[in-house]
C-alpha cells in the first residue's frame, strides 16, 4: 500500500508541475508577470519557498496536496487578491492583455497535460512495444460474469466480432468499450457462430452488479510448487494439468473457488502428467490455498508482439492518447446515472490503479491515463477550473465585454465550493467501500 501511495504522489506531482508549467510558459511568452509557482496549495504557510535573485516569481511547495497553482498578476483566481485587483491596471498584468492571449494562457495547462500523455504513450511504444493476445484466438474461450450470462453469453464462448468488426485485440478498455456499445457480439460456440444481442443499458448493469464482464478461461496448469505446502504433500509437480476435482471437470477459476470452499478438507484431484492420468488427494490449507504458481496466459496463447522505431512510436502515442481521451469523454455519460454516482471514487480509487510493487510500465501507463483525465476535467466549464476561465473569455470575445470583477469572484467561489463538495463525496465513497462494504 505504501508503494502505491508513493507512486500516486509521484504521478500527481509530475502532472501538476507539467500543467502549471503550461500556464507559466505562455504567461511569460506574453510578458505577463507570474508571482508564484507552487506545487500543492499553501494557505497560511508553505513547506518550502524560494525566490531567485532578480526573479518576479516565487517557487514553492505547499502543505495541502490538492493540486498546484501559478499566481498570475492581475487575474481573479483562488488567491482572491482583491487588493491587487483594486489597483490601476498595469501593462504586465493578465487583465491588460488581449483576450486571445489570456485564452492561450488558460488552455496551455490542459494542452500540456495532453501532450504529456502523448509523449508517455510514445515512449512506452518505443521502449516496450505492444504485446497482446487477440480475443478471437483464445481457443478455451472466456469466462463470463452472471450479468453477461444473463444476456446470452456462455462460458467457453470465443469473442469473435462486435457489429461485424473482428475482435483481434486484447480485452483492453478500447475493445471493451467497442463491445459494450455494439448492437450485437458474435461469438464462436463450439463449431457455430452465435450472435448475442447487446442491451443498451448493459454498461449500467455491469456497474450496478460489480461483477465485471469476462476473463480468459484457462486450464489449471502448475508452473512450480512451494515447499512444505498442500501441493507438495499431495505430490503435485510442475506441468501437471488439473482435469477434475472429485467428479467435476474444472478450469482455473473452478479450482480456485473449490479450494476456497474446502479449507482443511480432502479433495480427490485428477491430473494429466505427460501422457498419464493420475489421481491424487489434496487438502487446501486454512486459507483455502494449495500453494502453487500457475502457468501464465502466454503459456497457452503466444502473444502478438509489436516493436516500434522512434518515429513509428510517435503516431502510436498520438493514437493512444486520442483513443483514451475520446473513450473517457464517452464514459462521462455514465457519471450522471445512479450507478455512476455510486462508483465515483477519490484518492483511494486512484491509488488502486497503481500496483503494490513498482512496475515501470504500469506506472507510466497509469500516469499517462491520469494526465488525460486531468486535461479533460480541467477543461470542463466549471468556475475555478481552467474551463471556467475559458468560458468567460469566450463570452468576452463574442460580446466584447468583460464579466464584472464581482461576478467573477462569486462564480469562482461557487465553483470552488462545488469542487470541494464533489471531492468530499468521491472520497466518502472510497471510505465507505473500503471500510464498510461487505
Amino acid at each position: 500500500m505504501l508503494s502505491s501511495l508513493l507512486q500516486l504522489i509521484l504521478s500527481l506531482t509530475l502532472q501538476v508541475v507539467v500543467h502549471e508549467f503550461g500556464h507559466f510558459l505562455f504567461a511569460r511568452i506574453f510578458k505577463i508577470r507570474v508571482e508564484k509557482f507552487y506545487l500543492f496549495f499553501n494557505p497560511w504557510f508553505s513547506l518550502f519557498r524560494f525566490k531567485p535573485k532578480n526573479s518576479e516569481t516565487e517557487y514553492g511547495i505547499g502543505w495541502l496536496p490538492l493540486g498546484g497553482y501559478v499566481k498570475i498578476a492581475g487575474m481573479i483566481d483562488e488567491s482572491m487578491d482583491r487588493k491587487q485587483m483594486a489597483e490601476p491596471e498595469k501593462p504586465w498584468e493578465f487583465r491588460a492583455h488581449p483576450a486571445w492571449q489570456r485564452l492561450l494562457v488558460m488552455v496551455a495547462g490542459v494542452v500540456f497535460n495532453f501532450i504529456m500523455a502523448i509523449v508517455i504513450y510514445s515512449a512506452i511504444a518505443f521502449h516496450w512495444g505492444d504485446t497482446y493476445v487477440p480475443l478471437n484466438s483464445v481457443s478455451y474461450g472466456m469466462e463470463f460474469s452472471p450479468t453477461a450470462q444473463e444476456i446470452g453469453f456462455k462460458d467457453g464462448d470465443v469473442l469473435w466480432a462486435a457489429d461485424g468488426q473482428p475482435l483481434d485485440r486484447a480485452l483492453d478498455d478500447a475493445t471493451f468499450r467497442k463491445m459494450v456499445e455494439a448492437e450485437k457480439i458474435t461469438v464462436r460456440r463450439g463449431d457455430e457462430y452465435v450472435d448475442v444481442p447487446m442491451p443498451s443499458d448493459f454498461m449500467l448493469r455491469l456497474m450496478r452488479d460489480k461483477k465485471g464482464f469476462a476473463n480468459y478461461r484457462l486450464p489449471f496448469v502448475v508452473d512450480s510448487v512451494m515447499p512444505d505446502s498442500p501441493a507438495s504433500a499431495a505430490g503435485l509437480m510442475p506441468g501437471d494439468r488439473f482435469l477434475k476435482i472429485d467428479s467435476m471437470e474444472v478450469f482455473r477459476s473452478d479450482c480456485m473457488s473449490l479450494f476456497a470452499q474446502s479449507k482443511n478438507e480432502e479433495l480427490k484431484l485428477t491430473v494429466l502428467r505427460g501422457a498419464d492420468t493420475l489421481t491424487l488427494n489434496i487438502t487446501p490449507n486454512e486459507s483455502g490455498r494449495i500453494c502453487v504458481y500457475m502457468m501464465p496466459l502466454s503459456y497457452f496463447y503466444p502473444p502478438v508482439e509489436l516493436t516500434y522505431g522512434f518515429f513509428e512510436s510517435i503516431p502510436v502515442g498520438i493514437s493512444k492518447g486520442v483513443s483514451k481521451l475520446t473513450g473517457y469523454v464517452s464514459d462521462m455519460k455514465y457519471v450522471f446515472t445512479k450507478e455512476g454516482e455510486a462508483s465515483m471514487g477519490g484518492f483511494i480509487t486512484i491509488m488502486g490503479l497503481f500496483p503494490t510493487e513498482f512496475d515501470a510500465l504500469l506506472f507510466w501507463e497509469v500516469t499517462a491515463f491520469l494526465s488525460v483525465i486531468l486535461a479533460f476535467m480541467n477543461i470542463l466549464p466549471i468556475p475555478a477550473l481552467d474551463g471556467g476561465h475559458v468560458l468567460f473569455l469566450l463570452y468576452e470575445v463574442v460580446t466584447r465585454r468583460k464579466p464584472s470583477q464581482r461576478f467573477m469572484e462569486v462564480a469562482l467561489m461557487l465553483g470552488m465550493m462545488f469542487l470541494f463538495a464533489l471531492l468530499l463525496y468521491a472520497n466518502a465513497n472510497d471510505v465507505i467501500r473500503t471500510f464498510f462494504s461487505n
